[in-house]
C-alpha cells in the first residue's frame, strides 16, 4: 500500500511537471507568432467614407446615457455597439478652465459601469475607481471643478473586469479643456480643428464586433484588423490648402500607432496628454500608445487640389505588432488663403526639480505566461503584485512631489497610466533610450517598450482617496497589471 501511494504521488508529480512543460512550450510558441490579426487598410479603393465628427456638448450642463446602440462602422451595415448618447465616439465635451463640470449620467446598459475622466484632476469619488460601480438603471451626477490646463483629455468606462469590453465596444469620447493662454495663439479652430479617435476592431462576416480574448490575446492585448477613425472604417477627410489642427487619441485596447504621413512630409507636434508644449516640434513620425493623445498641426498649403495623402502607421519593432498600414485619407479639395502663422513658442511648462521630490518609488513590470495557470496570479504584474481593490499598495501625501522609476522587464510594450495627476518624463534608458516629442510636455500615460526604464516626476493633488495606476493595454490591466495608491 505504501508503494502504491508513492507511485500515485510520483504519477501526480509527473502530470504536474508535464502540464507545466506543455504550457511553457505552448505559450512560447504563441509569443513567437507574427501579429494576428494584421490590419488590412492597404487598398487604395477604400477610404471613400467621409470622416464623422462627434457632436460637441457643454460640460457645464449635459446629460449622458450609456446604452446599447447601433453604428455604421462599415458603411451600409449596422453594427451593435455600446455608446454614450447613441454616438460612437461619444459626444465631445467642451469646457473652460475653472468651470464646474455638471453631467447627469444614466446607465441604461444591462451591466454595471462607471466613467473615468482620463488625465483630469478630480475627486476620488468622481474618478471611476474600478469597484465604484453605477448599476444598471441607476443615475449618478458628476460634478467637479476643472483645474487642468487647456488640452485634449478623454473619458471612458473603468469598471473592474469590464473596462476592456465596454471601451472596445464604443464607450469613449473627447474632453476638451480651453483656457486664455491657448486662445491667444489663434490656433486653427472650427472646421480646421478635428478630433480623431483611432481604434482597431475585429468584425465577423455580418460586421458585428468580436471580443473573446484568448490567453494569447491577453498576453499581447486585443488587436483588430480593421482600423477605424471616429467609429468609421477607413474614412477620408476633405481638406483645404491650409493648416489643420488634429487632436489625436489612441483609443485602442492594445495597438500602438507610429503616426506618419504617406508622403513622408513633416508635421508639427504642439501638444501632448496634458496640453501644449513649450514650442512646436517638427517630426516625420510619432509613436502613440493606448490612452495617449497628441495635438498636431498638418500644413496642406503646398499641395494642389486633387492631392491625396494618407495618415498611416509606419512599421516599428515589436513582438506582437508593428506592421505598416494606412489609417485614413486626406483629400485636398479646395484652395483657401491661409490665415494662420505657426508661432515659435506656445506655452510655459512649469517644470519640477527632482531635488524637490519628497519620495522616490520604483516599479518593475513583468509578464509571466505561467501566471494564468489555475491557482496562480495573473500573467501581468507590477512589483510582483496584481490588482486588489481592497489593498492599498502605495500611500501618497497630499500635495507631495514624487519621482517614480518604472522599468519594463517583459518582452511586451506597456503604456503606463496614473489616475488623477499629470507628470513630466525626466528620462528614458534602454530601448529607444530617449524622449519623443510628446514627452516634452505634461503626460498622464507613457509608453515603455521592452527593456525600457523611465523616470517621471509629478506633484499630486490634495484630493484624498484611492486611485489606481495601471497598464493602459486594457487586457493587461484586467489581467491584474494595476495597483492602488491612496492620497492622504
Amino acid at each position: 500500500m505504501k508503494n502504491q501511494k508513492l507511485s500515485f504521488h510520483k504519477w501526480m508529480q509527473s502530470i504536474g511537471i508535464n502540464f507545466m512543460i506543455i504550457t511553457i512550450l505552448v505559450m512560447a510558441c504563441k509569443k513567437k507568432e507574427i501579429e494576428t490579426p494584421f490590419p488590412n487598410n492597404t487598398s487604395y479603393q477604400l477610404f471613400t467614407t467621409p470622416l464623422k465628427r462627434p457632436a460637441t456638448v457643454s460640460g457645464t450642463s449635459a446629460s449622458f446615457t450609456a446604452s446599447a446602440a447601433s453604428a455604421e462602422v462599415v458603411p451600409g451595415s449596422n453594427t451593435s455597439v455600446l455608446a454614450y448618447n447613441n454616438s460612437v465616439p461619444g459626444p465631445t465635451i467642451s469646457i473652460n478652465f475653472g468651470q464646474t463640470l455638471n453631467i447627469n449620467f444614466l446607465n441604461s446598459l444591462s451591466e454595471g459601469t462607471n466613467m473615468h475622466w482620463h488625465g483630469l484632476d478630480v475627486p476620488a469619488n468622481q474618478d471611476g475607481f474600478p469597484t465604484s460601480i453605477i448599476g444598471s438603471g441607476a443615475n449618478f451626477n458628476f460634478s467637479f471643478p476643472v483645474n487642468n490646463r487647456a488640452g485634449a483629455y478623454w473619458y471612458h468606462p473603468h469598471p473592474e473586469g469590464a473596462t476592456a469590453s465596454q471601451a472596445y465596444k464604443g464607450m469613449a469620447g473627447f474632453f476638451i479643456v480651453r483656457d486664455a493662454e491657448e486662445s491667444s495663439l489663434n490656433l486653427p479652430s472650427g472646421d480646421y480643428e478635428v478630433p480623431i479617435a483611432i481604434q482597431d476592431k475585429r468584425l465577423d462576416g455580418n460586421n458585428q464586433l468580436i471580443y473573446n480574448p484568448t490567453s494569447n490575446d491577453i498576453m499581447t492585448g486585443w488587436l483588430g484588423d480593421k482600423i477605424v477613425v471616429n467609429g468609421v472604417y477607413a474614412p477620408y477627410l476633405g481638406v483645404a490648402t491650409r493648416f489643420y489642427r488634429f487632436r489625436v487619441l489612441n483609443g485602442s485596447n492594445a495597438r500602438i500607432y507610429n503616426l506618419a504621413l504617406s508622403n513622408g512630409a513633416d508635421f508639427y507636434v504642439i501638444g501632448s496628454d496634458g496640453g501644449l508644449l513649450a514650442a512646436p516640434v517638427s517630426v516625420q513620425s510619432l509613436m502613440l500608445s493606448p490612452g495617449e493623445r497628441a495635438d498636431i498641426l498638418i500644413n496642406f498649403g503646398s499641395y494642389s487640389v486633387g492631392t491625396e495623402i494618407y495618415l498611416q502607421s509606419n512599421s516599428f519593432t515589436s513582438m506582437s505588432q508593428g506592421n505598416e498600414f494606412k489609417i485614413m485619407k486626406f483629400k485636398v479639395d479646395k484652395n483657401e488663403v491661409e490665415t494662420f502663422s505657426l508661432p515659435s513658442s506656445l506655452s510655459v511648462i512649469n517644470t519640477l526639480s527632482p531635488a524637490s521630490a519628497d519620495t522616490i518609488r520604483s516599479f518593475i513590470l513583468k509578464a509571466d505566461p505561467m501566471g494564468s495557470m489555475p491557482g496562480m496570479s495573473g500573467m501581468h504584474t507590477i512589483n510582483d503584485k496584481i490588482f486588489d481593490a481592497a489593498r492599498v499598495d502605495e500611500m501618497v501625501k497630499a500635495g507631495a512631489t514624487e519621482v517614480w522609476e518604472i522599468e519594463n522587464t517583459s518582452d511586451e510594450p506597456h503604456p503606463m497610466h496614473i489616475h488623477g495627476v499629470q507628470f513630466l518624463v525626466l528620462q528614458r534608458t534602454g530601448g529607444r533610450n530617449s524622449l519623443i516629442a510628446t514627452e516634452n510636455g505634461w503626460k498622464d500615460t507613457a509608453l515603455l517598450m521592452p527593456g525600457e526604464k523611465i523616470k517621471i516626476i509629478m506633484k499630486f493633488s490634495s484630493n484624498p482617496g484611492k486611485f489606481v495606476f495601471h497598464c493602459h493595454n486594457l487586457e493587461h490591466e484586467e489581467d491584474g497589471m494595476m495597483l492602488v495608491f491612496e492620497i492622504m
